[in-house]
């Protein structure tokens, strides 16, 4: 009465990533869940008087901080390159202080909500880079005035 079950397998090279997902159509935005997180933002974000889609999104991830060092991920040096095309989509290209981060799994999906939560963004993605790696230097002056290295 014991049948021995075999599940077949088969060796492969490589998987081709998954389609990311694109929203087609034009539509008006409904309540964003993050909203009532995001009410703390810096207004220029909510006004968009004399801002284009990619300052919007920078604004963004100033809100983001790191939960060990008291300093925004873009002012820290984390965000690398922020690229948004005609269409509304968002590439974000980080770093972490360390590949040993604490919130490795978490903040990069962070980053890509705030930058979804942007009105006018259509898709977004956070490519994590190790190269090259982060160091204090990256820091800008007002991150190394806040945390007393001026």
């Amino acid at each position: 009465m014991n049948e021995e079950r075999k599940i077949e397998t088969e060796q492969v090279d490589a998987v081709d990533a998954p389609p990311r997902a694109r929203v087609t159509e034009d539509f008006e935005r409904k309540r964003d869940y993050l909203t009532g997180f995001l009410a703390g933002a810096d207004s220029a974000a909510e006004s968009g008087a004399g801002s284009d889609l990619q300052a919007e999104v920078v604004t963004a991830l100033k809100s983001i901080y790191d939960p060990e060092i008291p300093v925004d991920i873009y002012e820290l040096g984390l965000i690398y390159d922020v690229a948004v095309s005609e269409d509304g989509d968002a590439i974000v290209t980080m770093t972490l202080t360390t590949p040993h981060c604490p919130v490795a799994e978490s903040l990069p999906q962070e980053v890509e909500l705030r930058v979804l939560s942007v009105p006018g963004i259509r898709d977004a993605e956070v490519k994590l880079v190790w190269d090259p790696p982060w160091d204090p230097s990256k820091m800008s002056d007002e991150a190394r005035l806040e945390l007393g290295m001026l």
